[in-house]
This record gives C-alpha cells, structure tokens and sequence, in this order.
C-alpha cells in the first residue's frame, strides 16, 4: 500500500532556544541546529518541527511573531534558515515551521497601525470591541495566561481581544484580508523549499467572541479548507493542527482526506487526564493508566480508516515525558523506553520532543525568579494574589510548567551542558552531567538507541502503519498491552509502566514458539509462552507472524 510520506515519518521537535548556541550568546540558533543535523540523522528521524524563529520581541518565546517573513537575529537570518533547509534535505529530513496565525505580536505593523486610528487600513485585522455601558469590558472572556482577554487601548478608546498575552493580539480571521495574507506567507515558505506547518492553537481561528465561542467556532473549517485550496493543494506537504478542544469526531473533519484540510491533529485528551477539572493543570492529578489507555484506544480505534493520529508525550509547552509518566529516578531509563515502545508501537505519526531520545528530565528551581515562562510567572503571581499557598504553587510549577520542557538540550557534561560558551538564557537542568547525549551515544543500551531502533523499525514493518489496534488487558493498572493486526502479520505489544515485577497472563490464541522480538527495552525473550514475565518498566514489540 502507498503513503504519504508523513504516514511512515517520525518528526522531532526543535525549541530553537534551548537546543544548541553557535555564536555564544547564552541562546539557541540556526546555525546551532545545522550543527546538529548529522546526529539527527544518526537518531533517524525524517522530519523537524521548528518551533517559532521568525522575528518577534519575544514576550512568548517566538509565538508572538512581528514578521511573518523574516527571521529573528537572536536565531540568525533568512540565509542561515535557507542553509538549514538546504543541509537538512542533504540528510532526507524535511523542515516543518510553526504557523502561528491565531493572533501576531502587538509589534507587527499590522498591529501597530490598527491601534492608532480607526480609519486605518489595517483596523479590521483584528478584534474590537467598545466597552459596555457601565464602563465594563465587552465580556468577561478571560485569558489562557490570565487576566481578562480585553486590554483597553487609550488612542481608539476601545478594547482589543487577545486570548493570550496582552502582546498576541487575535487576528480577526472574518475579514477576509487575513486569510489572504496568511495564504501568500504561507506559499512564500513553501516556495522557499519547507515541507509544511504545524498550526500554533488552530482550532481558535473560526472564533465568534460576542457569543464567547472560541474554539470550533462556525467558520473554523471553511477556514481550513479555504487555506488548503490557496496554499496545500498539489503540494507533498504535511499539516498537523494543534487542538485543545478537538474529539474523535471533529478530528475526522479536520483529517479525513477527502475534506482537504489538514494531515493530522495534534489531540490533547490523553495529556488532560492529570489536570484538575476545575483548577487545570495547576493542580494536578495523578497519573491513571486505565484512563489512559482507554483514551489511546478510543483514538485508535475511532480514526482508524477516518483520519491520522499523532503520537506524543511531550512538547514545549508539556512536562517531561519520563517525570510525568515514567519513574525520573531509580527506573529513569527503564521508564522512559517502556514510555517510548507503547507511543511508538501504535498508529499515527510519532514526534519526539528534544532530550525526550536521552531522557531528559523536569527542572524544580527553588525560585519563581528562575522561570522565564510567561505563563508560569503569570499564573504564580495571579494565584498567589488569589490566596493559593506560595509551596503547593511551586510544587505545581515543578510537575507542569512550561519551562521543564525549555531548559537547554545537555549535549555534554561540559559546563552548561555543552549547549552554550556563554550563561544560558534559561538555566541548565542540574542532572546534566549524568544525562546527556554524550553518554547516550557511548551506551548501546541508552534511552538514544531504543529510539533509534523503534524509528527503524516503523520505516520497515508495514503493521506499525496499517495494523488495526486491539487493547488487551483493559483494566490492568500497571501494564499498557495491545495487538497491531493486519492480514499477514499480528504485533504484540506490552508495556509494563510500574515499578513492580509482574506476572501477565496472555490468551491461548496468543500463544507463538515462533514469536520474535522486534524491540526490547528490558527482558531479552524467545517465544511466547501464557503467562509473561515483566520486569519493572520491561517493554516490548513482538511478532507472532
């Protein structure tokens, strides 16, 4: 069977920032990825998702972006972004870029031109609002970084809507100067030889605000579709939308191919399972495996034949996979390839997060003062207002803030980890000298090489892409097993996510002499007899023909 190449791909994320300083400056750049290409290869992977380099002041790390069609001189030029692309397709792997078009910095001259007048050209780009009668904001829409989602401007004397910083104004997507705008950027990447977009908070662009509908609002999807006539059509590229608010069900609006809008969707049930239902992930819940695998399952099952999943873990704005899923101590690398082989092991495209392949780890700073994270800072100083004790905020900032995903790729036990001559902008998770990619390289049983192997694998065995997905052992509490089925070949895959030796038993129409391992991160097994032996954190994929 025929693919798109995005089907049998496995992308890995770059946060530009913190993944490798050439010119040592304490940040990440460009020409720091280029130097990095050679041990992209060498993991296996095919394509990189390039989180925001495009110009911006940075009060949200890049997602805040002030021209669309330049490169920010903290991460290099348009030359250096050319020379990227060029070095990357040397090594068969392929740059995606972010498109953040939900809003802009409010430095974008668009912005800057709508704020001054009314009668300017540029006014309708975004969204205004006066206030209400009694001298009130136009709703009480609040924030994702807190505080309302209406910041008053003095020169219009009226309000614009932003849903994130007061600095990411939200484009006003009804006009239809927006779309076209975006369309023609988006091309001119494309032209420039990129392989597509992931799609910064996506599901946010069809929103009505006047009836506080924000996510899957009534235009969302003529949007899409509008933006794959102009842009995606006849082009080999790969889309995925980030989105929040997406179901089974709507993800088939946005995936199916016959609806021409995106590849694949970036869905957040799985990740939503350990916050708070009413206080989020500042309060978070423990981790339920059932849940969890009753999420995979309803994902695998329903798309299956409908539309693509992605396969992740972890991202910039997440926690580190093997401290939010796994065992960050005493069961690090066990933990994070059992994690690893059960993602890796079902259908849909993989990402690997930087420092995800080594087993990177959360960050506790004992200080609010050591974050950089707009959201973090804002939501401590906001709860702490609020009456929220300055301990349980801080234990909360240590399991989910965004910057456990941001402190700098530790290439090395060299000071700074290798990622910088210079102080680094955000600090170094202090475990780097004993995990890094150095080390990882020189084990042949590290974290780096059973990613290496699961990425391999997903290249040569056609049930990792097409096989249909069976969970088997729905209610166990500490073990993730399921089938990848086709009609030549059965995939067995178990996990076992525990700190506990386990004894499983299997159902007689499972049993193989002739079973083989195709993957292993523990265990080293021959057959498959009833009952299956499981070490702590013991993972593997097997045949059964």
């Amino acid at each position: 069977m025929t693919h798109p190449w995005w089907k049998t791909s496995v992308v890995y994320q770059i946060y530009p920032r913190s993944f490798m300083d050439s010119n040592g400056d304490g940040m990440g750049d460009l020409n720091g990825i280029i130097s990095k290409l050679d041990y992209l290869a060498l993991l296996g992977i095919d394509v990189i998702w390039l989180s925001p380099v495009f110009k911006s002041p940075m009060d949200d790390n890049g997602y805040d972006i002030s021209d669309y069609d330049d490169i920010a001189p903290e991460f290099g030029t348009l030359a250096d972004m050319d020379r990227l692309i060029a070095e990357a397709r040397l090594r068969d792997i392929k740059i995606i870029m972010d498109l953040v078009v939900n809003h802009s910095s409010d430095e974008h001259p668009w912005f800057e031109s709508a704020r001054q007048s009314k009668d300017s050209p540029y006014r309708d780009y975004y969204i205004w609002r006066e206030a209400q009668p009694d001298g009130s904001l136009p709703n009480d829409i609040r924030s994702y970084f807190g505080g309302p989602a209406w910041t008053f401007n003095p020169a219009t004397n009226d309000y614009y809507f932003h849903q994130f910083s007061t600095k990411q104004p939200d484009l006003n997507w009804d006009n239809p100067a927006v779309p076209d705008a975006v369309h023609a950027m988006m091309n001119r990447w494309l032209d420039r030889g990129i392989a597509g977009f992931r799609m910064d908070v996506i599901d946010l662009i069809g929103k009505d605000v006047d009836n506080k509908v924000l996510a899957n609002g009534p235009t969302l999807h003529s949007h899409l579709q509008a933006m794959h006539q102009a842009t995606l059509k006849g082009r080999d590229a790969l889309t995925v939308g980030e989105t929040w608010s997406v179901t089974p069900e709507t993800a088939q609006l946005y995936s199916a191919p016959e609806r021409e809008e995106l590849s694949m969707v970036f869905q957040f049930e799985h990740i939503e399972l350990t916050f708070d239902p009413v206080h989020g992930k500042w309060r978070p819940r423990e981790f339920d495996l059932v849940a969890l695998k009753h999420v995979f399952a309803k994902w695998q099952t329903e798309l299956d034949g409908q539309g693509w999943n992605s396969l992740f873990w972890n991202n910039h704005d997440l926690p580190r996979a093997v401290s939010k899923y796994g065992d960050d101590g005493e069961y690090r690398e066990a933990s994070a390839k059992a994690l690893a082989t059960v993602l890796h092991g079902m259908q849909g495209t993989p990402y690997v997060y930087q420092g995800e392949e080594i087993g990177m780890t959360n960050v506790a700073f004992k200080v609010i003062e050591d974050y950089q994270d707009i959201e973090t800072r804002n939501l401590f100083a906001e709860r702490l207002e609020q009456g929220d004790a300055p301990d349980a905020l801080m234990a909360a900032i240590h399991k989910n803030s965004r910057d456990n995903a941001r402190t700098p790729m530790q290439w090395d036990a060299s000071d700074n980890a290798g990622f910088s001559s210079a102080k680094p902008w955000l600090k170094v998770n202090p475990n780097y000298p004993e995990i890094n990619v150095e080390a990882s390289l020189e084990d042949q049983n590290s974290i780096f090489h059973h990613y290496q192997r699961l990425i391999q694998l997903r290249k040569t065995n056609p049930t990792l892409i097409d096989g249909q997905f069976k969970l088997l052992l729905a209610d166990h509490p500490q073990v993730f097993a399921y089938l990848r089925k086709t009609d030549s070949e059965t995939l067995l895959v178990v996990g076992n996510l525990s700190t506990e030796h386990l004894t499983v038993p299997l159902s007689d129409n499972l049993l193989s002499d002739s079973a083989q391992v195709l993957v292993c991160s523990g265990t080293s097994r021959t057959g498959l007899s009833q009952r299956v032996e499981l070490a702590p954190y013991d993972a593997f994929i097997m045949s059964l023909g």
